[in-house]
């Protein structure tokens, strides 16, 4: 005979996680996903840079460091394809409001707060990137 599946009493922690993992989910998808798969790509390979020179200093006696500037400047790039984002959908939502004539604020402040997204998810990737190549570069100073 089949026994019947105990019901799990649901971790508040999970629900939680999951909730969050929702509205990064959607914040992902209303900043647009042309330049926030762009801004993703350029922070995944600021990361990946990150990770190779990580490996590089501890496994090398005379590292030279030649990576530990793209991880600053895949950060970089992150965060100014943002910008680049935010002005290209502003100037698509200017074009918008100048055919539609009157709208009411709120929309505008609802717009402006999705033009926000890219730039504050390039940013974040910005700000990673700093403490990561200073500390990397400090690192392979003392090395050699």
């Amino acid at each position: 005979m089949i026994q019947p599946r105990k019901l799990v009493p649901i971790n508040n922690t999970n629900f939680e996680i999951m909730s969050i993992l929702a509205s990064l989910v959607e914040t992902y998808r209303t900043g647009g996903p042309l330049f926030m798969t762009i801004v993703t790509a350029t922070g995944l390979s600021m990361v990946f840079f990150a990770s190779k020179s990580c490996i590089a200093i501890f496994a090398k006696k005379n590292y030279s460091g030649r990576g530990i500037n793209y991880i600053l400047m895949f950060g970089s790039l992150s965060f100014i394809l943002g910008l680049l984002g935010q002005a290209v959908g502003m100037v698509e939502a200017f074009a918008a409001i100048q055919r539609a004539g009157d709208i009411s604020p709120a929309l505008v402040a609802g717009g402006l707060r999705v033009s926000m997204i890219a730039p504050l998810y390039g940013m974040f990737y910005f700000i990673i990137s700093i403490p990561i190549w200073m500390v990397l570069r400090e690192i392979v100073k003392h090395k050699s």
